[in-house]
């Protein structure tokens, strides 16, 4: 089975939405952001379920308009959500695919006294 269409498969399941030409798009998307963060040889292939399930959760933070409102109330105004926002799934792909993607964050080398 192709990357994008495993990934679509898993968001399918993962977020219990229908399988759209959105879908698709963002996960072919979300393949190809990953798939270029990827340390110097390493393939998509050799973190296969990672990186599938990485590229999944990316598609359906694409999906996402934010958080789910599940409760609303204009007295001393309450809004509760759902809990499951952009960055949560961005989080949770960013911390799967750690081990095999390009170390891209700031460091200090030494300060000068």
């Amino acid at each position: 089975m192709e990357l994008v269409e495993e990934t679509v498969l898993l968001a399918k399941t993962m977020g219990q939405v229908e399988e759209t030409a959105h879908l698709t798009i963002l996960a072919r998307a979300a393949c190809a952001q990953l798939a270029g963060r990827l340390r110097a040889g390493v393939t998509p292939d050799h973190c296969r379920t990672a990186f599938c399930t990485a590229a999944a959760w990316l598609t359906l933070a694409g999906l996402e308009g934010g958080q789910t409102v599940r409760r609303f109330s204009a007295g001393d105004l309450t809004v509760e959500t759902d809990g499951q926002d952009r960055q949560t799934f961005w989080r949770m792909a960013q911390d799967l695919m750690r081990p095999y993607l390009r170390d891209d964050g700031f460091a200090f080398r030494g300060v000068m006294g």
